[in-house]
């Protein structure tokens, strides 16, 4: 099954790389004159299903004459391992002038496969391309905050876990709530049994036993719950004809979640300065933007903000327009939930006309009419889906409006649903759990977490989309603000990639988010009461509904109901 000697290398292209299910790794033995930055391209007959770029030499490579380029598979499209070994997938790669062609001088001299499927799809694929041995297993401490959120927690460590190079791992699991801590050690241990790796499984309810000596912290905590912080965040605005969508990122339910979920990410973060100053806290937090932004000001671990909603959206729209998702390029940036696609092409064919007619021929799904009716005005996509975008502008959710939220499909009061739902499948996958005769179903996600660990640990690089501090990466964007981009990952960590300046109009409309969490987060950090209005005052959906004296009472209702949950304010 190793044996990949019939993937063929011949001709040329310029080069990209974008996620996947499966990732490779290659060596070719060049002359000492090229550099690199060489381009290589994965074809299933003359159809392109994946493009890479070469990078500079892993460090436990002594030839300097050895280039490796990752290749990332999207393995839905690619079909199967049998198709790729029996030749019906071949790669593709740059001559030293750029042009297609022959590579007389090139030899392949090892090119493995490091699985991200199930290992009973494809097997256990983990040798050395430079040394032909096995690769050293790495032990990086892996640490979830908040590991009660069992779901999505068993997503990240089937993700772990199924990736040879983590299978290794110390994973310790960290909640404050001892039930949903014990569900999810027994999701864990489960994980690896069925999968057959060596990682050490530990759960605690003290976070300074979890966190003592962390490589990688993911964090996934809410504060207050569902029940009572989130019913509050809904129920105290809807008393004065305010209704929300989801609440959690911008808006009064964001301010709210923002100033109960800040103070305790920082003292999260004063014990990692102490017990491990140089872990890379993994933020899956919301509200994203405030958090990481409030993290950047108030403590130097190293924080970036990891959402899924930039390859959510790609596949969503690769389905309306009918192009195979792995075939497609494209740029992001912006802030978290509204980051637009500044390019999305495929074989160098842009691909908006495309987008444009699924709204001109009236195929716009019925759940997605928000966003393309801001494709239409702006000129292009936003990476967060329409019930999220809908609360952060004025223009859709109005109290005395009922046809516009009939038009635009606007699923109101969404997120208490959605926290009702995530408790049905908890107790689904709790009975599950009591059944040691039923498997788990254990596959990759698209989340980026692992990705990132898996791309440091393994020098391996990968390219993400994060949250991260502004500076200098959008040009229009403030200083210092929280932005999300793509960023190259490899043994030497994380590097946002600057973007320049976003078209005018996008960095506009953000520019109303940004001013929200600005003064969301200065709250937060002072302590100061009359920020806490100032962010509400303006907030695009809250002012386009609410006079000030109504915005003022709500807040005070608001923080009066959440009591202790917020720190005093004054």
């Amino acid at each position: 099954m190793s044996d990949l000697s019939s993937v063929k290398i011949r001709g040329c292209v310029d080069g990209y790389e974008f996620p996947g299910c499966v990732r490779g790794w290659g060596y070719w033995q060049i002359g000492k004159d090229l550099r690199p930055g060489l381009a290589f391209e994965v074809l299933r007959g003359d159809e392109v299903i994946a493009r890479c770029t070469a990078t500079l030499p892993r460090p436990d490579v002594s030839s300097d004459a050895a280039f490796m380029a990752a290749f990332i598979l999207d393995f839905s499209r690619a079909g199967t391992l049998a198709e790729l070994l029996s030749g019906k997938i071949t790669l593709r790669a740059m001559t030293p002038d750029g042009h297609p062609g022959e590579l007389p001088i090139w030899e392949p001299t090892r090119l493995a496969l490091e699985q991200e499927l199930s290992r009973s799809e494809i097997g256990l694929l983990a040798q050395s391309p430079a040394t032909g041995g096995d690769r050293p297993l790495t032990r990086p401490k892996i640490v979830f905050i908040g590991a009660g959120s069992t779901v999505f927690a068993k997503n990240l460590l089937g993700d772990i876990l199924l990736r040879p190079d983590l299978s290794a791992s110390r994973i310790w699991l960290y909640d404050i709530n001892a039930g949903r801590l014990k569900a999810s050690e027994d999701v864990a241990r489960r994980i690896a049994g069925q999968l057959g790796v060596p990682a050490e499984i530990n759960a605690t309810l003290d976070l300074s036993a979890a966190l003592a000596g962390a490589d990688y912290a993911i964090n996934m905590i809410q504060v207050g719950g569902y029940e009572p912080a989130t019913l509050t965040d809904f129920e105290v605005p809807s008393r004065f004809g305010l209704r929300q969508t989801i609440g959690d990122t911008l808006g009064i339910g964001g301010i709210m979640r923002a100033l109960r979920t800040i103070p305790v990410l920082i003292e999260m973060s004063r014990q990692m300065e102490r017990l491990c100053p140089n872990v890379l806290h993994l933020n899956y937090t919301n509200p994203m933007a405030m958090n990481c932004w409030a993290l950047s000001r108030a403590s130097p671990i190293r924080t970036v903000g990891l959402c899924h909603s930039v390859p959510h959206t790609a596949a969503e729209l690769a389905r309306d327009i009918g192009v195979p998702l792995g075939s497609i390029r494209y740029l992001v940036a912006g802030i978290n939930h509204m980051a637009f696609y500044l390019r999305f092409e495929a074989g160098g064919e842009d691909l908006y006309p495309r987008l444009h007619a699924v709204q001109a021929e009236g195929r716009v799904p019925a759940h997605n009419r928000v966003r393309y009716d801001m494709l239409k005005r702006l000129g292009y996509f936003v990476t967060e889906s329409s019930e999220h975008f809908a609360e952060y502008v004025p223009w859709y959710i109005k109290r005395n409006r009922p046809d516009l939220i009939e038009a635009f499909n606007i699923p109101l009061d969404e997120y208490p649903r959605r926290c009702r739902s995530q408790i049905a499948d908890w107790e689904r996958l709790s009975q599950r759990l009591a059944d040691k005769s039923l498997p788990l179903d254990i596959r990759p996600s698209i989340e980026y977490g692992t990705q990132i660990i898996s791309a440091i640990e393994s020098g391996i690089p990968a390219v993400i989309y994060g949250n991260v501090p502004n500076r200098g990466l959008i040009t229009n964007l403030p200083d210092g603000c929280c932005v999300e981009l793509p960023c190259l990952v490899d043994s030497n960590g994380l590097q946002p990639i600057p973007v320049g300046a976003l078209p005018p109009q996008l960095a506009a409309l953000m520019q109303t988010n940004i001013a929200v969490q600005s003064m969301t987060v200065e709250a937060a950090l002072t302590g100061r009461r009359d920020h806490v209005y100032h962010a509400a005052m303006l907030d695009p959906h809250t002012a386009a509904e609410l006079s000030l004296d109504e915005i003022w009472q709500m807040v005070d209702q608001l923080i009066d109901a959440h009591g202790s949950l917020i720190p005093p304010l004054h």
